[in-house]
C-alpha cells in the first residue's frame, strides 16, 4: 500500500505549477530533484515547459516521503530508489517495499508448501 497522499487528477501531463500544488514541493526544489534523481524526467513542450507524467508525480511523492518523513539524505534516497526492485509482485497502485515480516510470512508459506 502506497503512503496516503494527495489525489492525482486523471490527466496525461502536468505543468510544474500543478505538480507543485499536488505535491506541496516548491518548483525550484522540483527542478533540483530532477538533477539528483534520474527517475524524474519530465518531457518538454514546444515552448520548453516541463510536462510531468503521473509516474513522475508518484516518484516525487515517494522521494518527498523518503526525505521529509523517513529522514533519508539525498544520497540515501537515491540509493534506496536504485536498489529497489522494479517489480516486487505488487499491484500497480501498491508501491511500498515489502517489510521483513511480509517477506518472512511468504517464505514460511513457501516452506510449508514444500514440506507437504
Amino acid at each position: 500500500m502506497r503512503p496516503t497522499g494527495p489525489d492525482i487528477p486523471d490527466k496525461r501531463y502536468f505543468r510544474i505549477g500543478e505538480v507543485s500544488a499536488i505535491t506541496g514541493i516548491e518548483p525550484y526544489v522540483l527542478r533540483y530533484w530532477e538533477t539528483e534523481f534520474p527517475k524524474i524526467n519530465p518531457a518538454r513542450s514546444r515552448s520548453g515547459q516541463r510536462l510531468y507524467k503521473r509516474c513522475d508525480i508518484e516518484t516525487i511523492l515517494e522521494i518527498k516521503d523518503l526525505l521529509y518523513r523517513k529522514r533519508y539524505t539525498i544520497a540515501g534516497a537515491k540509493q534506496y530508489l536504485q536498489r529497489r526492485p522494479k517489480n516486487r509482485g505488487l499491484s500497480a497502485n501498491d508501491t511500498h517495499p515489502l517489510t521483513l515480516d511480509e517477506i518472512r510470512a511468504e517464505l514460511l508459506a513457501i516452506r510449508d508448501l514444500l514440506n507437504r
